[in-house]
């Protein structure tokens, strides 16, 4: 992928993400010095650690494997170009229900998937980080909602989220840092249904602006939200956690694919080695932090076994790259007489959480909330090739009722089961390093989660007048593959993901989740990274680092 980019940070200085070739000034590190952290990945775990890092005073180097995007140039109206933001490297992927990658689960760049996610900003039900104990499924976290809404709280006002007044789920909380958008047609064909089933509904916190802020304009609805914001009014980590990262004396490297950590003979990590402009390099490093996501962080941990860890670093649980979880991502879709013309706003405005916080009249553990969806063209019609089998004057035909379509889709959650996994294959990348080989299947209870949320979607778009509906099958964010725990036997990292084994080795990211709740998780992922950056600070002021 890298063909078609060179790097941009280097001799101190980075791009300036809200200046049409600005620079900003970045400090910069040699190989041969021991940084204090060496950060794998510049996503949503990766960015805000740097910036909490970097802000504590910590010296960090983030290595990131995609270019540094520079949005007002780079970003386009155009489906196909943008494509670029996608990891599209050679992955396998297997097993009874095999998951697609790319677009819809991982990114490539600095931002990460934060550059094209479609910023639905939700905390998760208090309940979930003891699912086991009081909900009677999956495994419990090893810290409570109490220990994250703090966070939460952080992360929102970086984020500067815009949501509703009045969220209807969840433990009371303060106002959102900017209002909700204003609803748009798709999303009130959400709110006309919920209201005469006598569901609740709401507004989506979102994190794009909905008034200016610095130097972000507030959304201009032009809907290309999955494809990278051309006017900076996304507040993704490229333009919050990256900023601000660099002003405090961290520097980022672009295109630095790293190919493993090495481990010296005290048993703690010494550095990553990387490659970028086609040299094989090492970075030193007091402490390795991976933030790869749910895929090439557990990646990398294997591609770096060694004699003391012949099954991968930091692997002696076995769990290294197991318990894989996805949302599930069943569609409902339906026709209306009126205009929808659902491509005007954010993707996803209006939200039901309904059957994440009832318990009663289940016949599934786990829940998931459902989005009002606003597909653009190319998009729609890739759905109706794979899932309708139109084609052809067919396909033109079924494509002049776009304007007037609307539909849901819901996040559904998916038990963490070990034979879900992430695992290395024979085949080699083009750094010669093995790729990844995914293995996913569906439990018996995942089918019946998504079977009950087509019925429940299928209610919902009938009660808001929408005429011959019909379903799609999708997956979208992949998580777990390194879980957190409590106890080393049964988890990859403690509380503060720290590993059990390497003492020094540090991962933030999306492969933390024991389970994986029935929302978005990037909230949750920038809210774990500020923990983990309170708890450093903290660590080190005693001399535990």
């Amino acid at each position: 992928m890298s063909g078609r980019h060179a790097p941009r940070t280097g001799a101190g200085r980075a791009p300036d993400v809200f200046e049409r070739g600005g620079w900003v000034t970045m400090c910069e590190y040699d190989d041969d010095e021991a940084v204090d952290f060496a950060i794998v990945g510049a996503g949503a775990g990766g960015a805000t650690l740097a910036c909490k890092l970097a802000e504590a005073g910590f010296s960090v180097v983030v290595l990131e494997a995609g270019p540094f995007w520079r949005p007002l140039e780079d970003f386009a109206s155009d489906e196909e170009a943008q494509q670029q933001l996608y990891w599209l490297d050679e992955r396998i992927s297997g097993g009874a229900d095999a998951l697609a990658l790319g677009g819809n689960n991982s990114g490539w760049g600095v931002g990460g998937s934060t550059v094209h996610f479609s910023m639905i900003s939700l905390r998760f039900r208090p309940e979930w980080f003891q699912a086991r104990s009081r909900l009677g499924y999956g495994v419990d976290w090893p810290i409570t909602y109490a220990e994250l809404a703090p966070y939460y709280e952080e992360a929102e006002r970086a984020l500067a989220v815009s949501g509703p007044v009045r969220y209807p789920w969840g433990p009371p909380r303060g106002r959102y840092p900017y209002r909700e958008h204003e609803m748009n047609a798709a999303g009130l064909v959400l709110a006309r249904g919920a209201e005469k089933m006598g569901i609740p509904w709401a507004a989506v916190p979102l994190a794009t602006v909905s008034a200016p802020r610095g130097k972000s304009p507030p959304c201009v609805y032009r809907g290309f939200c999955n494809f990278g914001c051309a006017t900076n009014a996304k507040q993704s980590a490229l333009i919050v956690w990256i900023p601000r990262a660099l002003a405090a004396g961290a520097e980022v490297r672009d295109l630095a694919m790293a190919g493993r950590i090495e481990l010296g003979a005290d048993g703690r990590a010494t550095g990553v080695h990387y490659r970028r402009n086609d040299q094989w390099r090492f970075q030193r490093a007091r402490n390795v932090v991976v933030s790869g996501y749910a895929i090439e962080t557990p990646r990398l941990l294997l591609n770096s076994a060694c004699d003391r860890f012949p099954h991968g670093l930091a692997n002696s649980s076995g769990l290294v790259g197991t318990h894989l979880t996805t949302h599930a991502g069943p569609g409902m879709w339906a026709g209306f007489d009126e205009d929808i013309r659902w491509y005007k706003g954010p993707p996803n405005m209006a939200v039901c959480e309904h059957w994440n916080y009832t318990d009663d009249g289940k016949d599934f553990h786990g829940g998931y909330a459902f989005m009002s969806q606003g597909p653009l063209p190319r998009a729609w019609a890739q759905l109706l090739v794979t899932e309708r089998h139109r084609w052809g004057m067919a396909l033109r035909r079924e494509m002049t009722d776009y304007n007037h379509m609307a539909g849901f889709v819901a996040v559904a959650e998916t038990e963490p089961r070990p034979s879900n996994r992430v695992e290395l294959s024979d085949v080699r990348d083009r750094h010669g390093l093995p790729v990844a080989h995914v293995t996913f299947a569906y439990s018996d209870n995942d089918r019946r989660l998504q079977d009950h949320a087509r019925r429940f979607m299928g209610e919902m778009l009938e009660a808001a007048g929408g005429a011959t509906p019909w379903t799609s099958d999708d997956t979208s964010h992949i998580l777990g593959t390194c879980r957190m725990g409590t106890d080393r036997e049964t988890s990859v990292v403690d509380a503060d993901g720290r590993s059990w084994d390497v003492e020094n080795l540090w991962i933030c990211d999306g492969s933390l989740f024991p389970t994986a709740g029935g929302v978005n998780p990037s909230l949750t992922i920038q809210a774990l990274a500020c923990r983990m950056g309170a708890r450093i600070r903290a660590l080190a002021a005693r001399g535990e680092l």
